[in-house]
């Protein structure tokens, strides 16, 4: 899809993305087992939730690998400097090379990143200007299927009538209830941890901050916006096509931002 592939070599962030890939199969492969396609079958719900349901989750997917395998937007050993922007680039202490201001050297990965906002171990990669968009998208989509499965379970029990054919020589329909148990207990685990993450990001975005700028309180500026909440989101998502904001499958292209506009910190 246009992107340079990025692999992290930390058996850590492997063990923390193999749970997110556990948990994620878990639900697409059990809920529709258990709730969805028994009731789509008796007639309680329309075939188009199903498919909503895995439309979510492909999309919840997708965001996934690539935000992990993404490039976030490490640095070259030689960058090219624009001549009228030297101003706007400094010298990292770490690596010893050059980088635009507002980057940062992530001592995990061992080299610097343009705009890092953190190194998030459930994707075992840094989140940085190049792939920042697709770690909101892995947010919003893994809140919406969280809800999603989670909305169905509970009716299953309190809402839908119950079903009536059910083959109890399966291992999931003998042990439904410890299955459905546990569903539940990783949905509302994920759903609070994601929902915080969430707004902390929607709230770095709106206020053009990065998470490792609000932890260092370098400027008094940085709490306040410098720009209308659409012109930030735009820089993050690459496009001012709002309704693109939502896809996983497209390339970014970067806003042409001015530097001292962009480098504010």
């Amino acid at each position: 899809m246009g992107l340079r592939i990025h692999f992290v070599v930390d058996p850590h962030g492997w063990c923390c993305m193999g749970l997110i890939v556990f948990v994620w199969l878990y639900n697409i492969v059990l809920i529709p087992k258990i709730v969805l396609f028994p009731h789509y079958e008796e007639g309680h719900i329309p075939g188009i939730l199903i498919i909503i349901f895995y439309g979510i989750a492909i999309f919840c997917l997708v965001a996934l690998v690539r935000a992990s395998f993404t490039d976030p937007g490490r640095l070259p050993e030689n960058p090219k400097i624009p001549h009228g922007e030297r101003e706007f680039w400094e010298l990292c202490n770490k690596c010893n090379l050059m980088r635009p201001k507002r980057s940062h050297h992530c001592s995990r990965c061992g080299h610097c990143v343009r705009r890092m906002d953190h190194h998030c171990p459930w994707i075992n990669n840094c989140v940085g200007e190049d792939n920042h968009w697709l770690f909101l998208q892995l947010c919003f989509y893994t809140e919406l299927l969280t809800s999603y499965a989670l909305m169905f379970s509970f009716c299953h029990y309190y809402y839908f009538l119950p079903v009536k054919k059910r083959n109890l020589d399966l291992f999931v329909f003998r042990h439904e209830l410890a299955i459905m148990r546990l569903a539940a207990f990783m949905g509302i685990t994920m759903l609070v941890g994601i929902t915080g993450l969430f707004y902390t990001q929607l709230i770095g975005i709106i206020t053009d901050t990065t998470s490792i700028e609000k932890m260092s309180n370098c400027c008094e500026e940085i709490s306040r916006p410098r720009k209308p909440w659409q012109q930030t989101f735009s820089e993050v998502f690459g496009t001012r096509w709002k309704i693109l904001w939502f896809i996983p499958f497209r390339q970014r292209q970067p806003l042409r931002v001015p530097y001292h506009f962009a480098n504010h910190v």
